[in-house]
Parts: C-alpha cells; sequence; structure tokens
C-alpha cells in the first residue's frame, strides 16, 4: 500500500515539477519583452510605471483567475510582485543600468 501511495505522490511531484519548470521559462519570455519595453519607454523618455495600465492588468486577472477557480487576490499579489520587478528593470535601463 505505500508503494502505491508513493508512486502517487511521487506523480503528482513530477507534475508539480514540469509545471514549475514551464512557469519559469513563461517568466522569462514575459521578461524578455518588458526589456524591450523598458528600452523603449527609456528611448521615448515614458515613465517606468503606468498606473492606468497596471489597474487595468490587475482587473483582467482577477476575472481570468475568478474563470480558473484561483484566487484572485492571490493572483493580484503575484502580478503585484511581477510588476514590480518590472518597473525596476525599466528604471535600470532608463538609467543605463
Amino acid at each position: 500500500m505505500a508503494e502505491t501511495i508513493d508512486s502517487q505522490l511521487q506523480e503528482y511531484r513530477d507534475s508539480i515539477d514540469n509545471i514549475n519548470a514551464a512557469l519559469i521559462y513563461l517568466l522569462s519570455e514575459r521578461f524578455k519583452v518588458t526589456k524591450k519595453v523598458g528600452a523603449l519607454k527609456a528611448e521615448r523618455n515614458y515613465p517606468a510605471a503606468d498606473k492606468a495600465r497596471e489597474a487595468e492588468q490587475i482587473a483582467r486577472l482577477r476575472d481570468l483567475a475568478e474563470a480558473a477557480n484561483l484566487d484572485p487576490d492571490f493572483t493580484e499579489r503575484i502580478l503585484e510582485f511581477i510588476i514590480a520587478e518590472v518597473i525596476r528593470d525599466h528604471e535600470k535601463i532608463k538609467s543605463g543600468g
């Protein structure tokens, strides 16, 4: 019985590991694009942050989270963390770093 439970647990863990890897690659792709956005903003002297766009994206992703049966508050916290990192990158790009 323990062997069956262990194999089932391992199967779940393998799935989680694959999903985690996919998340990392998706984040990497996202940040490749946001770095291009940061370079364009710096070139055109746009501000690093765009509060209106951030609010739109948060609302949109909260709706998606609800549709996906994921906690919208959790989703918003993740997006806010990502946005903060993007803004830091944009500020660094603008300052020549």
